[in-house]
């Protein structure tokens, strides 16, 4: 058993606790409160009086997928050489437990990560969830497909533009996302007929049947927009075929903010610190999480790594803070609401009994930029201590 004592926490769900403890067992929080009473059996952490959260979650990533300084060798993220529909590729297969941006989650207090397929095909393949821990293999951090990355205006018309192959257009985008979709319903349809009758049973289709996990509502299909055109086309397409959906990027969803409510779909932000570097995102704001969470729509926020560096979803959340959010619905959109809409509220996001004990400790608040995670636990387990002086003591008054 571990108990984590003299420590500010910010609980999340339930408010912060001074001079508070947490008793660790088994990997789970077993108890969190100021007046617990630690057992003589039990290894001490005593971080006099450093702030303790969950482990930040940012929900999306291409960690594991695009290498930290590789080139084309370290980058598995499009498979865009035969077909713009991927839905068979899994994000697990392509997972390196090499990557550097692992260590840095790590150093970062970053504890878990969602790791998607990119953006140059119509569908890309299926995102999966990994703890960040050094290990031997993917599998051993793996927990999980989530959902089916999908890509709508830009990523996948350019690519496929420049392959003289549609798509090329944003009505070709859509037609294809339709035209696999109906295929996955179709194919669902015979399976439940050869399940009734053997001989009636299709022949077995790859694509069809990943796709119809979306069909069924077993995992939401994450789709990739950043202008509001795009957004609305995700969502009609979500309504015909009656799909779970998640934005992401959604560069302009504070344009759409009142529809995203009312079709109660999430949306991954960000990251929101991005420069306008082409049209698509021209509409982007800091204020773009404020004017979600005034509209009641529930959101992340994502530094959609290696796009902005994983040490920045801190900054993301302090920038959202500065466009008028606030500091209590920033630090949900790393932690809570991340955890909510990858389906894993019931394991981490917030420090209750009975949840993951990831846990990052700063020594500072976790928006002030200048605070440092001094340690970082994942399942109870250490896996970063900032090890000496946070920096050089002549040109810092830290110390």
């Amino acid at each position: 058993m571990l108990a984590i004592i003299n420590a500010h926490i910010l609980t999340i769900t339930h408010g912060e606790i001074e001079n508070g403890t947490i008793l660790v067992e088994n990997g789970k929080i077993l108890q969190v409160g100021a007046d617990i009473v630690v057992p003589d059996t039990a290894d001490i952490l005593d971080v006099q009086g450093a702030y303790v959260m969950p482990g930040l979650i940012d929900a999306h990533t291409a960690i594991g997928l695009k290498e930290e300084g590789m080139r084309w060798e370290g980058d598995d993220r499009n498979e865009n050489t035969r077909s713009p529909i991927m839905p068979h590729l899994s994000a697990l297969d392509g997972f390196s437990p090499e990557d550097e941006a692992i260590y840095d989650a790590m150093e970062h207090g970053i504890t878990t990560v969602l790791s998607a397929p990119g953006t140059a095909n119509v569908i890309g393949g299926q995102a999966a969830v990994f703890k960040m821990q050094e290990r031997a293999t993917a599998d051993d951090l793996y927990q999980g497909v989530v959902g089916m990355q999908a890509a709508l205006g830009q990523d996948p018309k350019g690519s496929w533009r420049n392959l003289k192959k549609m798509p090329s257009t944003r009505m070709g985008t859509a037609f294809i996302l339709r035209e696999a979709l109906s295929k996955a319903k179709d194919y669902q349809e015979k399976v439940a007929r050869g399940q009734a009758n053997p001989d009636k049973m299709p022949e077995r289709d790859l694509q069809s049947e990943a796709l119809a996990k979306v069909i069924s509502g077993e995992m939401p299909l994450y789709v990739h927009a950043h202008r509001a055109d795009d957004m609305m086309t995700a969502l009609r397409i979500a309504e015909e075929f009656g799909v779970r959906l998640v934005l992401t990027t959604a560069t302009e969803a504070h344009k759409l903010a009142k529809t995203i409510k009312q079709a109660d779909m999430p949306v991954i932000l960000g990251p929101i610190s991005a420069a306008r570097m082409s049209v698509e995102t021209a509409g982007r704001t800091i204020r773009t999480p404020a004017l979600l969470h005034d509209a009641g729509v529930k959101f992340a926020l994502t530094t959609n790594h290696p796009e902005t560096p994983l040490l920045t979803l801190t900054m993301q959340a302090g920038l959202a803070v500065r466009g008028g959010l606030c500091p209590e619905e920033a630090l949900k959109a790393i932690t809570l609401y991340p955890a909510e809409i990858l389906g894993l509220a019931d394991r981490i996001g917030s420090i209750e009994a009975g949840k993951d004990a990831d846990l990052a400790v700063w020594d500072g608040h976790p928006l002030k930029v200048r605070s440092t995670v001094l340690a970082t636990l994942v399942q109870g387990e250490l896996v970063f201590e900032l090890d000496g002086d946070c920096c050089d003591a002549e040109y810092c008054d830290c110390h």
